[in-house]
């Protein structure tokens, strides 16, 4: 199995959030819609990730070396700090940036380090 899925749902997914980060730097409420789908290839992604880590349906498996074990941990932080943080930070501001905050921080981490080890030929 390819890499080339999993960045390319990981890349979407880092555009929707970025799209909707800016919508929330300039308080216009994001569509549910576009939260929907941001979830959607994350967690697509996640799926990938799974697969490349424990075998394909075709047999095929990747060794994860330091990088793959890593970033699906921050994968699933990513995507957890997602579903929570909106429901921790209904009713205050400061406790929504910092939620915020922290999903972006993790998924950026997600992020760069599948892109490295991907670039290092997955393990």
């Amino acid at each position: 199995m390819r890499a080339i899925p999993i960045v390319v749902l990981l890349t979407i997914a880092v555009s929707l959030g970025l799209l909707m980060g800016y919508q929330y730097l300039r308080r216009v409420r994001s569509k549910p819609v576009l939260i929907g789908m941001h979830f959607l290839f994350g967690a697509g992604s996640l799926e990938i990730l799974a697969m490349l880590l424990r075998g394909a349906p075709d047999g095929t498996t990747v060794t994860p070396g330091p990088f793959g074990k890593v970033a699906a941990a921050f994968v699933v932080a990513a995507l957890f700090s997602g579903v929570v943080g909106p429901m921790l930070g209904r009713h205050s501001r400061r406790t929504m940036n910092v939620a915020l905050g922290t999903h972006a921080s993790v998924a950026a981490t997600a992020f760069i380090l599948i892109l490295i080890w991907v670039a290092r030929g997955l393990g």
